[in-house]
């Protein structure tokens, strides 16, 4: 009888090949009835846990607001604080986009005052803001449901929605955040910043804005009596009909210098002295009062929000507003800058 030999390196692929094909056979089994399933682990204290199981949640930033009416510091959520600011600095009823690119212009507002030395920030301890004009208007969630009644929650789904749009956007201008300064209304072009503030800002000038000439607040009268009007100004009027002469007027067409009896001025001290909308006036005497007529609400210099809105009712991005209104500007997101 012949004895059959089995050569050696056959028997060692066949008992290689056994175990891989039972693997094979139990795997696709398993898979196709029933998922592996992991065993939960069990609760342990955070400093014990496997640092695969934690997850970290990284907390919104807070916003320390001075609230003048009760004298005291209000702490609330970045995303809060914008869409207080939002929803009382601009009208609801304004479009998505021109509430998009206030929201952006808040933030960037907001970054700019983190990068302005704590002494210099003129607020109480503790404070980064204000909640009035000397910042920004800020209002909670509890006054604004009191201002809009049974509309509190469209409108604040409304200005949520266009806060959380821009959420970590900045404008940019040489790689530091804007001073995005913002006003009502214009006279049908804004302002160059040193024409108002004395201060010439690269990014803050004169272009036009032909959308505000609809707006209700575009054209307004004043009429003080002349005793009201030597008084506020402190000059005496010259008595032959005539109050003063305008000797010199902005690119953007406000008042730049006036001379009135022996006292010279510039529109904005007109302005701030008689409470009128705009440095662009003119003025007449009628018996014995002084009539004062102003085009535009506000200094004039940044974004009109009449402005946006209407660029908004166009067609335009939030985008567009912002870089018609900031010349040479960029919107960055915060990781970009942080980059």
């Amino acid at each position: 009888m012949k004895q059959i030999f089995i050569p050696a390196i056959l028997l060692i692929v066949v008992i290689l090949l056994i175990p891989a094909a039972m693997v094979s056979v139990n795997g696709s089994n398993q898979s196709a009835q029933e998922p592996f399933k992991i065993a939960p682990l069990e609760k342990t204290s955070q400093a014990s846990e496997p640092s695969v199981q934690s997850e970290v949640v990284k907390q919104e930033e807070t916003i320390d607001v001075y609230r003048t009416q009760k004298e005291d510091v209000e702490t609330v959520s970045l995303t809060e604080y914008v869409i207080g600011v939002v929803a009382s600095e601009m009208p609801v009823e304004y479009e998505l986009e021109a509430l998009k690119a206030q929201s952006l212009a808040a933030q960037t507002y907001l970054m700019a005052q983190k990068n302005v030395a704590d002494e210099s920030r003129n607020v109480p301890e503790g404070a980064l803001v204000t909640d009035t004009v000397t910042h920004q208007v800020y209002q909670n969630k509890e006054e604004l449901k009191k201002k809009w009644g049974e509309n509190f929650d469209a409108n604040w789904a409304k200005v949520e929605k266009a806060v959380l749009a821009t959420t970590g956007e900045v404008i940019i201008y040489n790689e530091q955040p804007i001073t995005a300064a913002f006003f009502s209304t214009s006279n049908g072009y804004t302002e160059n910043s040193e024409d108002y503030w004395a201060q010439e800002i690269p990014y803050l000038k004169s272009v036009e804005s032909p959308w505000d000439q609809d707006s209700p607040r575009f054209d307004e009268e004043m009429t003080l009596t002349i005793d009201e009007f030597e008084e506020k100004l402190d000059v005496t009027l010259k008595g032959d009909g005539s109050i003063g002469e305008i000797q010199s007027r902005t690119e953007g067409g406000r008042v730049e210098v006036v001379q009135i009896a022996d006292k010279q001025f510039t529109g904005r001290d007109i302005r701030e002295a008689l409470n009128l909308d705009s440095s662009d006036f003119s003025w007449y005497i009628n018996g014995n009062t002084v009539v004062i007529q102003t085009k535009g609400w506000g200094h004039g210099v940044g974004m009109s929000q009449f402005g946006a809105n209407g660029m908004a009712k166009e067609g335009k991005t939030y985008k567009e507003i912002v870089s018609h209104y900031y010349s040479g500007v960029s919107i960055e997101t915060m990781e970009q800058i942080e980059g």
